[in-house]
Order: C-alpha cells, then structure tokens, then sequence
C-alpha cells in the first residue's frame, strides 16, 4: 500500500459527504457543527434527513436550518476543500423565495424590536433600573 500524501483524498470528485460539502460552503465554521446540525434535523436533503455522510451531488435541493431563518439552496457545484467565500457562493444557489422569506422574518424582528426596549452598554444604571421597573422584574 502505498503511503498517503496530504493531496490524496478519500473521495471522487463527484461524490462529497454532505457535511463536508456544508463546511466547504461556509455554512457551518467546523465539521463538527455541520454534522451536529444534520443529526439534529436542522438540515433536509430533498425533503428527508441525511446522515452526515451522505454523498451530495449537483442539482440537489437542501433545507438548512440556522438559527430562525431557513436557507432553501441548490447545490451547483461539489468541492472538498474550503475556500475563500467568493468561491463558496458558487457552490450553491438559494431560491428566489428563500431569500424573500428570510426578508420577511429579518422585517418581521427590525418591527418587533422597535416595541420592545433593550437595555444597551450605553444606558446608566438608573436607565436599566427604571426598564426593569417598568417591565416588573425589580
């Protein structure tokens, strides 16, 4: 057998576990957070949950989960490695209603907050005091 170099890989180029593909798109910092995220049903791929070392191929659809939003993307290109992030917008292309409804829930949270005050670093002591007064928790 012969010995393995840093440039040999375990996979074709046409096959891509999914959470190497995530972490090479820059969806997840590590591939530990991007398995975590499949195993924990934040990710669909074309409608069922994967493992994490199903193999992705181009043309897919996935359902990403992160945080309040939800990314519908098509997978356009496979790549192992991660690269800049110019590179990685390449990789996928999120629906024209994914994007519109993620402007709807950010719209959704820039209204809620305005009629719900948060004590800032820049607030005095007293400042603080009288929200919580106000919000009954003294």
């Amino acid at each position: 057998m012969a010995p393995r170099t840093p440039n040999d890989t375990d996979e074709r180029d046409d096959q891509v576990r999914l959470d190497k593909w995530l972490w090479a798109a820059r969806f997840f910092k590590t591939r530990a957070l991007a398995v975590e995220a499949i195993t924990g049903g934040k990710v669909l791929y074309n409608g069922d949950r994967p493992k994490p070392a199903h193999v992705v191929k181009a043309g897919d659809e996935l359902r990403l989960r992160l945080g309040p939003y939800e990314h519908v993307i098509q997978v356009r290109s496979l790549n192992v490695r991660r690269g800049p992030a110019t590179q990685a917008q390449t990789m996928y292309e999120e629906t024209a209603d994914s994007v519109a409804a993620r402007a709807r829930l950010a719209e959704q949270f820039r209204a809620a907050s305005a009629f719900n005050p948060q004590a800032s670093w820049s607030d005095s002591k007293r400042d603080r005091r009288d929200l919580r007064r106000i919000r009954g928790k003294d």
